[in-house]
């Protein structure tokens, strides 16, 4: 069996730094994602909370943060119970802007949490809409 891994990857119209900004930035990620209460930086614990229920969604810690070029850190939902994953994100320079990379590994194996799983590529795909939504709206 091979592992669960979940990759996205889209290009921004925005510089590293400024896609760093909506990765790790408070106000930046309640836009798109959860609000952390701090910024996200090495070394510290990951908590994210929902915007508009304020319950703690998402916790971890930030493993690595290169800015303006990557950052990883661990990432447990409830559904996952003690499962802990991985999340990690590229920040590559490209004509016109940013290409944004996320590998999303270490998820619960198997067909019992499959569900999980497309639960979490789905919600990638709506969060990472909403960041390219914000940083266009607001960049240019």
């Amino acid at each position: 069996m091979t592992d669960t891994t979940i990759h996205k990857s889209i290009y921004l119209q925005a510089s590293r730094e400024v896609v760093w900004d909506y990765l790790t930035q408070p106000d930046k990620l309640a836009t798109w994602f959860h609000a952390p209460k701090t910024s996200l930086a090495e070394g510290k614990a990951l908590e994210m909370f929902g915007t508009e229920s304020g319950d703690k969604l998402i916790w971890g810690d930030v493993k690595v943060a290169r800015a303006p070029e990557y950052l990883e850190y661990s990432f447990t939902v409830k559904p996952m119970g003690d499962a802990v994953s991985t999340v990690k994100w590229t920040l590559e320079t490209v004509a016109g802007g940013t290409r944004l990379s996320l590998e999303h590994v270490g998820l619960p194996q198997g067909a019992d949490a499959f569900g999980l799983t497309l639960a979490l590529d789905k919600g990638w795909d709506d969060h990472i809409s909403r960041m390219r939504a914000h940083i266009h709206e607001n960049t240019n």
